[in-house]
């Protein structure tokens, strides 16, 4: 089947996504050699996500092809964000699900949660490993922050990036 035919399903978390997602995001920083610690990789909640995401004004979209888990992305209120932002969050993608658009529209989805939602302004937490993501994230008008916002509690993080909705 060629790929103009393959069709990728867009739809919410579910507990069966848990192990597939974890594996996707602890490969990527491997992948990529990201420090671990205060990071996504060693979060408890990592192994949980869709528990994660069982709160009011919060989604995590993943994308699965043939059944296949193939990434996520979603938006979440982190503690102590001011009142009307949230985070984007778990944005990551399995090799085989890049340069195809996929990642773009687990973005756009989650951007249009978070609008949906009521938020005024989008907060990200980032590496300069992820480049294809930020970039993404210009595209947009995300601008560059000098310092975190909020206690995601991943002090590894050194880009942070704010849109106003």
């Amino acid at each position: 089947m060629n790929s103009s035919t393959v069709k990728i399903a867009y739809r919410q978390a579910q507990a069966v996504d848990n192990k597939a997602l974890a594996e996707i995001i602890r490969n990527i920083f491997i992948e990529m050699d990201i420090p671990t610690a205060g990071t996504v990789y060693t979060d408890p909640t990592t192994d949980d996500l869709y528990s994660l995401f069982q709160k009011s004004k919060a989604i995590l979209w993943v994308a699965v092809e043939y059944g296949k888990v193939l990434g996520c992305c979603g938006v979440y209120p982190t503690d102590a964000l001011p009142n009307g932002y949230v985070e984007l969050v778990k944005f990551y993608l399995a090799p085989e699900a890049r340069n195809k658009g996929i990642g773009k529209t687990l973005f756009e989805k989650s951007v249009e949660s978070a609008k949906g939602f009521g938020y005024t302004s989008i907060y990200i937490e980032s590496f300069p490993q992820f480049a294809n993501a930020v970039n993404l994230y210009k595209k947009y008008d995300f601008k560059y922050l000098e310092n975190p916002l909020g206690n995601s509690g991943h002090f590894g993080c050194n880009i942070w990036m704010l849109k106003t909705l």
